[in-house]
């Protein structure tokens, strides 16, 4: 029962038609039907009351009130997807949305998005056609695959395979590839969610190929290679590669070949759950650079899955490549319609690949793989644009402005021991403060601009910048928050 504090709270606070009345409000009514505006009416009331409820509102501030009732009412018309300058220095920032499109992707589903597609028809044969086709050629021109599909994730590619090939028989894996990566996303979750039976072998650090030998029965489905994402086990490590697994799976598909003498029987697999996926090898990988789509295949695997949205620099997209027989067998699959491609990441998917076919084209139009591999010295020079900007829309009593290296990371799981040179352009308060100005550029903006605080100073990474226009918006931002810090 609410005390009699509590019930006199409850009686102070204003009807709904008191609440249009206000000035504050009523303004609104010239934007938004008036049904919107007596519904964020009833929310901000219905705030205040179960604040009063549960203690935590002492007093009814009708003035806050009715401020709360114009944010909610005018976050209506603010999208909550939109677009963001990003100056972390992570290029494929899962948070801010991984990869930008290529400006080819971005007219591709433009067009497809504002008029009727081809989506699943066939003008060379004026029938029904396969929305797989728009893409699988590319794919297969590119990795040397046989055929290809593609799901609407990676996480979809991987369930999907393990449920097509695994249910109910054994996937053998080392116990090192286990991972979880982002949204709790955990390897053996999956293997269970999709009725394989996981078969974990070797240790954390060293996983030999008589471990996997001595896991096999006439059960096991598939030996599974796991992309590590955002972790490496360095120092005494021991992993197996493809081509042993492929002659361990040739030798056991041989014994059960002779077992089933002209019987089918149901071979071993090796498959490789790519993760990051990549078409190239860029010098900035070095050290840590990881086999391509292409080198995976040509290693000896008879399916490997990878994103579309991370080095491959596409939309979000799961893209399965391999053995003919065996993507016929997953098109097939019920799972192959539920995950399936809608037309506008099938269009941007498509002019994506299609850059690839020049690779100096796709260096210099794909912006993933453009930031990946953008010499510092080019990195510098904008970072040199973005300090001259800030110098000149910044006071100079304000903040101190000057030009930092840094490193910058691939992100999205990808390459977390490749440190990316880098430059940014540093801000240190003289006024106001490294917070609140963060809080101010990412909450206090239609176009939020996201950067990162290192020892009390904004730094502002210039090799994520895709425009002079992110430029000059960036340095806007900063006079605005100084501007309001000032008065």
């Amino acid at each position: 029962m609410p005390s009699s504090d509590q019930r006199a709270l409850l009686r102070s606070l204003p009807q709904i038609e008191e609440v249009l009345s206000h000035d504050t409000v009523k303004a609104l009514a010239e934007r938004l039907p008036r049904e919107r505006v007596v519904a964020c009416a009833r929310e901000a009331v219905d705030a205040v009351r179960t604040g009063i409820l549960t203690g935590t509102v002492a007093a009814v501030d009708k003035d806050a009130l009715m401020a709360d009732v114009r944010l909610r009412a005018l976050a209506l018309e603010r999208p909550s997807l939109r677009r963001v300058v990003n100056a972390t220095g992570v290029i494929v920032h899962t948070n801010l949305g991984r990869s930008p499109l290529a400006p080819a992707a971005v007219e591709a589903v433009a067009q497809v998005a504002a008029s009727y597609s081809t989506l699943e028809y066939d003008p060379a044969t004026q029938a029904r056609g396969s929305r797989h086709s728009h893409v699988e050629h590319l794919i297969c021109q590119l990795t040397g695959a046989e055929a290809a599909l593609a799901v609407n994730n990676n996480a979809a590619a991987v369930m999907m395979v393990l449920a097509e090939f695994a249910a109910e028989r054994e996937a053998v894996v080392s116990r090192g590839q286990l991972v979880e990566i982002g949204g709790s996303f955990r390897v053996p979750d999956i293997m269970a969610q999709s009725h394989a039976l996981m078969r974990e072998v070797g240790t954390t650090n060293k996983t030999h190929v008589a471990d996997y030998a001595a896991a096999i029965t006439p059960n096991t489905a598939m030996v599974l290679k796991v992309h590590p994402s955002n972790f490496r086990v360095v120092g005494f490590t021991e992993s197996v590669g493809v081509k042993e697994l492929r002659a361990l799976a040739d030798a056991e598909n041989a014994r059960r070949r002779e077992a089933a003498a002209g019987a089918d029987f149901e071979e071993l697999l090796v498959y490789e759950d790519q993760g990051s996926g990549a078409f190239l090898n860029l010098p900035c990988f070095g050290a840590y650079a990881e086999p391509t789509v292409a080198e995976s295949l040509a290693a000896g695997c008879d399916l490997v899955s990878f994103s579309g949205d991370k080095l491959l620099g596409g939309p979000q997209a799961g893209i399965i490549a391999g053995s003919k027989h065996l993507i016929e067998r997953l098109k097939k699959n019920p799972l192959a319609r539920a995950l399936r491609l809608d037309k506008m990441t099938l269009a941007a998917l498509e002019a994506t690949l299609r850059l690839y076919l020049d690779e100096e084209r796709a260096l210099r139009e794909i912006p993933t793989l453009r930031m990946l591999a953008e010499p510092v010295e080019d990195v510098q020079q904008r970072a040199e644009a973005v300090a001259c900007a800030l110098v000149d829309a910044v006071p100079a009593e304000a903040a101190r402005v000057s030009v930092v290296p840094e490193v910058a990371r691939a992100g999205g799981g990808a390459l977390p021991l490749c440190d990316i040179p880098t430059c940014a352009a540093r801000v240190e308060f003289l006024r106001g403060s490294a917070q609140d100005c963060e809080r101010y550029l990412v909450a206090g903006r239609d176009v939020p601009v996201v950067c990162r605080i290192k020892q009390d100073a904004i730094l502002c990474d210039a090799r994520t910048l895709l425009n002079e226009g992110e430029v000059a918006e960036l340095a806007a931002a900063f006079a605005e928050y100084f501007q309001m810090v000032g008065a």
